[in-house]
């Protein structure tokens, strides 16, 4: 994609209805100057939200006096008609009814979990939602922008990326998090060193990378690795101070991990928990309140969210004009890296193909990109200890045969997925495993792909 054909690029936003997410990600483009001229196409299938987000980004764009045009859709082929990005952010079945019956399920097995999109049961089952649309979107690029590179946001990330990259290889994509630049900002703030002095090197699969350097620059031009003042900080208990923006949710885990395998892990204590089978067990209590486990932390933010979103609407309704900062998020750097040629460093996730040799070449790794007018260059990052390694591989298994399910239309492999979660194994035996997935299954319905139902898993007796 050369410079001169995206002077005014297109940017297609599928799923903007998550106004408040959109907003961000907008505002961030209408600050670049290579981007704020761009045609900027929103699509959701809810009408209602659709109309409010494009409301808002008309607001941004006449607040900010930038030219870019918005317009909307609820049809997903028009709009990515011949865009340069793509950019996706949507949650198949929503928070009702499927992220409802993704905790309420495993509940009735003892089976508790914090967030539930990522791995774990919860994970699986909105992988099975989430990319047979994520394919359908691809089918439309190859139609009509076959050339544009698709920006991921939505969970489940690595399945996601990896299932994408399997079944349509010729499409550009890379998928973005958040988790490393908001673990940086959180423990600057816990060591109270300016952000703009911490210099780092992380590396992994999205959720589960891990920070190889972590490091001051000091006055005279050399650096000091923080670990010490990290480890210091925990034994001595002045730290984890409240460094997550929702207070019931420290860091206690992640300090804990970093204490046991030697590094700090990029994403948040409350995602980690579930990850993982050594923090949340039905007979321990005495282990949720030591590390503070917010259990069934997503629905709650969920019904947090929809409530603020009541009194947000009627505020930016009302607003006169609507003004943003540059937010962490890297959608609108890597594009102004694109269209300027002008080179950035970000975490993204992408087809390994060797960028961490130890790990399977066809999974789906988090590691520094290179970003200029020649694309996204991810780089080779070889030296993770073994134990870091061995903690990734338990997650890979998981997100391989959701994959593979979803691959073959193999309905087995959701078992062997869900046998094999580390949270799930460590809690539930084998019959409880297919009978909670074949519950799920049925309660989800048409939420997943027809294959699916279409006979009943096989239990051994």
């Amino acid at each position: 994609m050369a410079n001169a054909e995206i002077a005014s690029p297109k940017i297609t936003f599928i799923g903007a209805g998550s106004t408040v997410f959109m907003k961000k990600l907008i505002g961030d483009i209408l600050l670049k100057p290579a981007l704020n001229a761009a045609t900027i196409t929103l699509m959701d299938i809810n009408n209602d939200r659709l109309a409010e987000s494009e409301m808002v980004a008309r607001k941004l764009v006449s607040s900010h006096a930038v030219p870019a045009v918005i317009d909307s859709t609820t049809d997903q082929r028009k709009a990515l008609q011949g865009a340069d990005f793509v950019i996706v952010a949507f949650q198949v079945g929503g928070y009702d009814p499927c992220t409802i019956i993704d905790f309420e399920v495993p509940k009735k097995y003892g089976l508790r979990q914090t967030i539930a999109d990522t791995l774990g049961i919860g994970g699986i089952m909105r992988g099975l939602r989430t990319v047979p649309h994520l394919w359908k979107i691809c089918e439309d690029m190859l139609s009509v922008c076959p050339n544009a590179l698709l920006l991921q946001y939505a969970n489940p990330m690595a399945i996601n990326t990896w299932a994408i990259a399997n079944k349509y290889p010729d499409i550009r994509q890379i998928g973005l998090c958040h988790s490393v630049q908001n673990t940086v900002f959180e423990l600057a703030r816990d060591l109270e060193i300016p952000q703009d002095e911490i210099r780092y090197h992380a590396a992994g699969i999205n959720h589960m990378a891990f920070f190889l350097k972590f490091e001051q620059r000091l006055t005279d031009g050399s650096y000091r690795d923080l670990y010490p003042l990290l480890r210091q900080g925990y034994t001595s208990a002045n730290i984890p101070k409240p460094s997550h923006w929702n207070e019931r949710c420290p860091n206690i885990i992640r300090y804990e991990m970093m204490m046991r395998t030697g590094y700090f892990v990029t994403e948040s204590s409350e995602h980690f928990a579930e990850y993982v089978p050594y923090f949340i067990k039905r007979d321990r209590q005495d282990l949720i309140d030591r590390f503070r486990v917010p259990l069934d932390e997503y629905p709650k933010r969920c019904v947090e969210q929809i409530d603020a979103w009541k009194e947000q609407i009627d505020e930016l309704q009302n607003a006169q004009s609507i003004e943003v900062d540059q937010s962490n998020e890297y959608a609108a750097i890597l594009m102004n890296s694109i269209v300027t040629g002008q080179p950035a460093v970000i975490y993204g996730n992408v087809q390994n193909n060797g960028a961490i040799s130890s790990l399977p070449q066809k999974c789906a790794v988090e590691v520094p990109c290179l970003v200029d007018g020649n694309g996204i260059q991810p780089t080779k990052v070889n030296q993770i200890p073994p134990q870091l390694l061995a903690l990734m591989r338990t997650n890979i298994n998981v997100q391989e045969l959701t994959v593979a399910a979803l691959m073959e239309e193999n309905r087995e492999h959701i078992f062997h997925a869900a046998m094999l979660d580390p949270h799930t194994a460590a809690e539930l035996d084998l019959e409880q495993i297919w009978n909670m997935t074949e519950e799920l299954i049925t309660a989800h319905g048409t939420w997943l792909p027809g294959w699916i139902d279409q006979r009943k898993s096989e239990k051994v007796t």
